[in-house]
């Protein structure tokens, strides 16, 4: 089995981007900047200093599905473990059971209409929960806040679900920082919105392969099957992004991880069918010079790591020894490194590479990133 062989020139033509883009998400992807600052300033225009009103809660749980859900693993790991309280984050149909009044319930949804979310704030809101709902204005989840004594702040409504995390994400970190359960000030996210903007313009489409991050990571992984591992948790969470991300952009597979749990588990498909020893110690002489001419092209593992600033360092050795132990199986090791003092900063920085290089690879494969046909018939048959 092979993959499609993408049109590498496709990716230095700003036209042919263009046209194979008609969604026009390189755009959207562009809009995380503006969303933060948008998003600080809705905000604060819906009272969000009126969460702490009741105090610190006993635990924080923040409810979202697909390209929302992931608000929940960025807050928890911005809040990091010196967190007071537990941050959990809930996909599906049921609260756990000892969620209740002490609790403050975050929920996300970028239509507003997310049947499993709305499922969650009713019972919440049955729970006498305290409520923060974050979502399109005049949806439905707008009404459930407004009827469950909630608060509600509407989203910015330029960018596609998938490239709106910054303007879903914002309005529940300031709510935890002025809970006093982590600190996201405003010149923190002033700085993550400069960051981001600075990887727009290192990733703009008139940017060549050679200079653009995001197309360079798009063309590494071209043709193979990522295996894509964060060195922190903040660096788990981007490698969760990348790969959904991939899935609905690209409609490329890809499997996420988080060193050492994945060193534990994981690496043995570096062992598989999908990894070559051909560079390992064990190939001997006539296997290197045997004549491939024959042999079937088949696709290859590339492990992507996804570098934070802040590893633990028995970590740091699991890394190296990761990717010495996968480049002599054969399989690419390419990586991506944070940058930034805040964890918001770093993930930022991540998440845009991330987000750019999976748009470019479907690009470059000829796949129309916007559509997602395979989610709207599987919602069809489900109603």
């Amino acid at each position: 089995m092979s993959f499609p062989e993408p049109d590498y020139g496709r990716l230095d033509d700003p036209e042919a981007l263009a046209e194979a883009d008609p969604g026009e998400m390189l755009r959207h992807v562009a809009s995380a900047a503006a969303q933060v600052r948008e998003a600080r300033l809705l905000a604060t225009e819906a009272g969000i200093d009126r969460v702490a009103a009741g105090g610190r809660p006993r635990a924080v749980v923040i409810v979202g599905m697909g390209a929302s859900g992931i608000v929940g693993d960025l807050i928890d790991a911005v809040c990091g473990l010196g967190c007071p309280v537990p941050v959990t984050t809930v996909r599906g149909h049921r609260l756990p059971g000892w969620v209740g009044v002490a609790d403050l319930v975050i929920a996300v949804s970028r239509s507003g209409s997310t049947e499993e979310t709305l499922g969650l704030v009713a019972d919440a809101a049955r729970r006498g929960c305290r409520l923060l709902c974050v979502g399109a204005g005049g949806s439905p989840l707008a009404d459930m806040a407004l009827q469950a004594g909630g608060l509600f702040v509407p989203a910015p409504a330029a960018a596609r679900s998938r490239a709106a995390l910054w303007g879903l994400a914002v309005p529940p970190l300031l709510a935890l920082d002025t809970l006093g359960l982590t600190v996201v000030r405003p010149e923190v996210l002033e700085r993550t919105a400069e960051r981001l903007e600075e990887m727009s313009h290192l990733c703009r489409p008139a940017s060549e392969s050679f200079v653009n991050p995001g197309k360079q990571t798009a063309l590494e992984i071209a043709g193979s099957i990522p295996v894509i591992w964060g060195t922190s948790p903040l660096t788990g969470v981007v490698a969760r992004r990348f790969a959904a991300q991939l899935a609905t952009d690209a409609k490329y597979p890809a499997i996420p991880g988080e060193l050492p749990e994945a060193g534990h588990g994981q690496v043995v498909v570096f062992d598989g069918p999908f990894a070559s020893r051909t560079g390992s110690a064990e190939a001997g002489e006539d296997d290197f010079f045997r004549d491939r001419v024959d042999e079937p092209e088949t696709t290859r593992l590339c492990l992507v790591v996804v570098r934070d600033t802040d590893e633990h360092p028995q970590v740091t050795r699991w890394r190296e020894a990761s990717a010495e132990l996968a480049a002599e199986r054969g399989v690419t090791v390419t990586e991506l490194t944070a940058r930034g003092e805040h964890p918001l900063e770093r993930l930022a920085g991540l998440i845009a590479h991330a987000d750019y290089a999976s748009v470019y690879l479907a690009l470059a494969l000829g796949t129309d990133p916007t559509p997602l046909p395979a989610i709207q018939e599987l919602e069809v048959r489900i109603s």
